[in-house]
């Protein structure tokens, strides 16, 4: 458990240097890239530039089945009134699970009709049936006792946020996200959707804090059930925490080395203008710190020294001395200019 924290924490340290989060657009892109992948674990082949094209200029994918159109245009409804209860920091309550479950099943859900009286998923009812995983699989609990877990579930979780809104904590704020997910599907409060509504709920609770937010990507879908299996076997939130960490760490990485490359490909080229191989002999030269710097000043070019010294300071401090050093040096290479003075000036790379 706690190399996957330690993990974790390293990479979030990069990833926040780099400033990838503050790309334009990238929270949307992002947050489609989340949705993609959740309706994907359900079945869906609508790709992230269809999804792209569905929800920015309503164009419908061709030779997609209608309802998995329908199933991503839902949960990103339901992702986007997620994200404002995240921000007004909205305490959890059966009610407010039940209206993100309507709509992550408003064009889905169906009425049922069984002895114990009509619900219907499309508005977020509760199940009043039995239901159970997969083809011979382990039932959930009993629809009777759904109820008072719901409210014991909303309870509990806000009890950890409260403290959390006290006593910020990156980690403990992710996994707070984890259990949430992992008993909310041990719950199984409805008939259809527990899946998304459980990585939609580990999300909420993400944005809630201003963490990175984590996903579950379609390849890994196996390993994802087995993590949940063994923690429902194993009465343990463990097994799941582990694989939750260690997949967003994963991801995080796989992000990084794209951005990297991007931003690698774009200073090799205006540094090399002439001699493509110049530009990229002066860059291989660089510390990990000066690229994280040139891929700073990429994304705010008025981005000033103290800025800096913070942005690249993690578990070291790092100075502004060191941080003028780091800029003269990239001054001398060609690879970094200043325009303008100190206050209302910027950095040209």
């Amino acid at each position: 458990m706690d190399k996957y924290i330690k993990e974790l924490q390293e990479v979030l340290n990069k990833y926040k240097s780099l400033g990838i989060s503050e790309q334009i657009d990238y929270s949307k892109f992002y947050l489609y890239s989340i949705i993609t992948h959740s309706t994907a674990i359900e079945g869906s082949t609508v790709t992230e530039i269809e999804n792209q094209l569905l929800f920015d200029e309503g164009i419908s994918a061709k030779g997609r089945p209608m309802v998995e159109q329908l199933m991503n245009l839902d949960l990103k409804r339901a992702y986007d009134q997620s994200i404002l209860w995240a921000e007004e920091h909205k305490a959890f309550s059966v009610d407010m699970l039940k209206s993100l479950s309507a709509l992550v099943m408003k064009n889905t859900g169906s009425l049922y009709s069984t002895l114990q009286g009509d619900f219907d998923s499309s508005k977020g009812d509760l199940r009043l049936v039995g239901v159970t995983a997969g083809s011979g699989g382990r039932s959930y609990m009993n629809y009777l006792k759904v109820p008072s877990r719901l409210t014991d579930f909303c309870n509990a979780i806000n009890q950890r946020r409260e403290i959390l809104m006290q006593h910020p904590n990156d980690i403990d704020a992710y996994l707070l996200s984890f259990d949430a997910h992992n008993i909310l599907v041990a719950i199984h409060p409805w008939v259809d959707g527990n899946g998304r509504m459980s990585r939609l709920i580990m999300n909420h609770l993400q944005f809630e804090f201003g963490l990175v937010p984590s996903k579950v990507i379609t390849e890994d879908k196996a390993a994802y059930i087995e993590a949940l299996n063994a923690s429902r076997e194993e009465e343990s939130m463990l097994p799941f925490q582990c694989f939750m960490l260690n997949e967003h760490t994963k991801n995080l990485r796989a992000e990084i080395v794209e951005y990297e490359k991007s931003i690698n490909d774009d200073v090799i080229i205006n540094v090399g203008k002439e001699d493509h191989n110049v530009g990229k002999e002066i860059y291989s030269k660089l510390t990990e710190r000066q690229k994280n710097i040139i891929s700073a000043i990429m994304l705010n070019p008025t981005i000033t020294i103290p800025e800096l010294a913070e942005k690249m300071s993690g578990k070291k401090t790092i100075t502004t001395r060191t941080i003028e050093r780091d800029l003269a040096y990239l001054q001398a290479k060609g690879l970094l200019r200043r325009e303008g003075g100190r206050k209302n000036g910027k950095w040209v790379i």
